[in-house]
Parts: structure tokens; sequence; C-alpha cells
């Protein structure tokens, strides 16, 4: 079993190679809960489940161009790591291309993401 260290260092790895799907098979755990500042389209701010992580997943990448995604070195204490994520990416829809930064707040459970939490730059 991975100790949180072990799974956020992976974490940044596999999103730093733009594998998301690579680090939701994993890394998470079937009763993950990832949490948005806010819901975005037709997505609910609050979604669970790897199916519903995985459609989240699904969604940004058919409605978003990502030009360029950085994902930082871990923040780990305990059961917890932080990473910031800084993003440049061109809503398909509106054409408006942005760059934004948040971070992902990971809790970490018998070696599994069982939560993440965005936040993101005021």
């Amino acid at each position: 079993m991975m100790t949180t260290e072990e799974v956020a260092k992976k974490l940044v790895e596999l999103c730093n190679k733009g594998d998301y799907e690579g680090a939701i098979d994993g890394l998470y755990g079937p009763e993950i809960v990832s949490v948005e500042a806010r819901a975005m389209g037709n997505m609910p701010a609050e979604t669970k489940g790897l199916e519903g992580v995985r459609g989240k997943l699904k969604w940004w990448m058919e409605n978003h161009e990502v030009h360029s995604s950085k994902a930082s070195s871990p923040f780990v204490a305990r059961d917890t790591f932080a990473v910031r994520f800084d993003i440049d990416v061109t809503d398909k829809n509106s054409g408006e291309r942005m760059q934004l930064s948040e971070v992902g707040i990971y809790k970490v459970k018998d070696g599994k993401v069982i939560r993440e939490e965005f936040l993101p730059m005021a």
C-alpha cells in the first residue's frame, strides 16, 4: 500500500504527463468525492464515485483545449496533501483563453485518494 507521500508524488507525475485517466484509475478509491469551487456547465460542484469523476474529466476535456498544465511538487502531512495547478486553457464554447491557478487538497485512506477539493486562486 502506498503512503500519502507516494500517492502525492505519483499524482503530480501523472498530471504533469497529462495522464489524468491514469491518475483516477490508479490512485482514486471507489468512494472518491471530488469538490469544485462551483458548478460548471451541467456538472455539479460535487461529484461522487469513480464513474462520476471520470465523467467530469471527460466533460472538461470535451469542452476545453488545454495548452499547458503544470502541477507543483506536493505539500504533504499525515493523510493529506496539496498541489498547485497552473493551467492555460481555451473554453471551446466561448473561445475565451484563460490562465487558471488552483490548489487541489487531497485526503488519502488505505493508499487511495478518497476526497479532492479544488480552491481557485482569488
